[in-house]
C-alpha cells in the first residue's frame, strides 16, 4: 500500500548549518523523497541527486496576500510564472498565503481569498500543480495572519472547489492555535494537500522535550490514506545530519515504512 512521502525544508538547514551539496547528500542518504522551499537556482542540484521538490512559494508575501483584492493581479502574475517553473521541474505544490488581517473581518477576508484563488485555480489545474493555502499561527510567529484556524482555511478551500487548491496543514502552527490535531486531521483530511512538522514549543526537533505526540499524528495521517508529502520544517538543536537522519527514521516507523 502506498504511504505518505517525506520531505525536508531547505531553509531550516541551509546556510545556517550546512552548505547546499552536503545538505542534499545527507537528505538522499537518509532516505527522503524530496526537499522543499529550496531556491530555484538549486533545483537542478536537487533533481540531479534524484530528489523531488515537494513545495515552493507561489507568491509574495505572507503578510500581504490573497485577502486583499488589490493584490490579486500581482499574485496571479507571480503564481502563473511560478507554475510554469513548477511544471517544468515537477514541483508538487506551490504555497499560498492569506495575508494579515490588518482590521479585515474573517468573513470578508475569506470571501476575498476565495476570489483570489478562483482566479488562479484553472492555471494550477492545467499545470498539474497544487496550490496549498498555508495555516500559520498568529500568536507567536506570524502575528495578525488571517488563515490561522483550520475551519477558516477549510471554508476557503471548499468554496474555491478545485482539485488543485488544498490546505497546507502545519502541525506546529495548529498546535499553537487550536490543538485537537488528530480529530482535525480525521475531519478535514480530504481538504489537506500537504503537511508540515516541527516541535512545539521552539520549532525544533520532533523529540520528547516538546508537546506534540508525533507518533500518533503520523499514524493518524497514514490511516486517512494520505499519500502526499509530510514536510519536516524544524530547526535542529544539535547535529544537523543526525537530525535529518533521525527524523526520517522516526517518521517512517509510524507511516508503515522503513529506514
Amino acid at each position: 500500500m502506498e504511504r505518505p512521502k517525506q520531505s525536508i525544508a531547505w531553509w531550516c538547514f541551509v546556510p545556517r548549518f550546512m552548505q547546499p551539496e552536503p545538505f542534499v547528500d545527507a537528505v538522499v542518504a537518509a532516505g527522503y523523497d524530496a526537499v522543499e522551499l529550496a531556491p530555484q537556482d538549486q533545483w537542478d542540484l536537487v533533481r540531479d541527486r534524484g530528489l523531488s521538490i515537494a513545495s515552493a512559494n507561489g507568491h509574495a508575501s505572507i503578510e500581504d496576500g490573497l485577502n486583499r483584492r488589490e493584490n490579486h493581479r500581482r499574485i496571479a502574475d507571480e503564481i502563473e510564472r511560478n507554475l510554469e517553473s513548477a511544471a517544468k521541474y515537477g514541483v508538487a505544490n506551490l504555497i499560498c498565503f492569506s495575508g494579515n488581517r490588518s482590521g479585515l473581518s474573517d468573513a470578508e477576508g475569506s470571501e476575498v481569498t476565495v476570489e483570489g484563488l478562483r482566479r488562479v485555480a484553472p492555471l494550477a489545474e492545467r499545470a498539474g500543480v497544487t496550490l496549498i493555502l498555508e495555516l500559520l499561527n498568529s500568536r507567536v510567529d506570524h502575528l495578525d495572519y488571517q488563515c490561522d484556524r483550520t475551519d477558516w482555511g477549510a471554508r476557503v478551500v471548499e468554496q474555491v472547489d478545485s482539485p488543485r487548491v488544498k490546505l497546507l496543514y502545519d502541525i506546529y502552527h495548529m498546535q499553537i492555535m487550536e490543538g485537537d490535531i488528530l480529530r482535525t486531521i480525521r475531519r478535514r483530511h480530504d481538504l489537506i494537500g500537504h503537511y508540515h512538522t516541527a516541535g512545539n514549543p521552539g520549532r525544533n526537533d520532533l523529540d520528547d522535550t516538546q508537546e506534540i505526540n508525533y507518533p500518533a499524528v503520523f499514524s493518524c495521517i497514514a490511516e486517512t490514506g494520505y499519500t502526499g508529502y509530510i514536510g519536516h520544517e524544524f530547526i535542529p538543536k544539535g547535529d544537523a545530519v543526525a537530525a535529518i537522519r533521525g527524523t526520517f527514521a522516526q517518521t517512517a516507523a509510524f507511516l508503515g515504512g522503513s529506514e
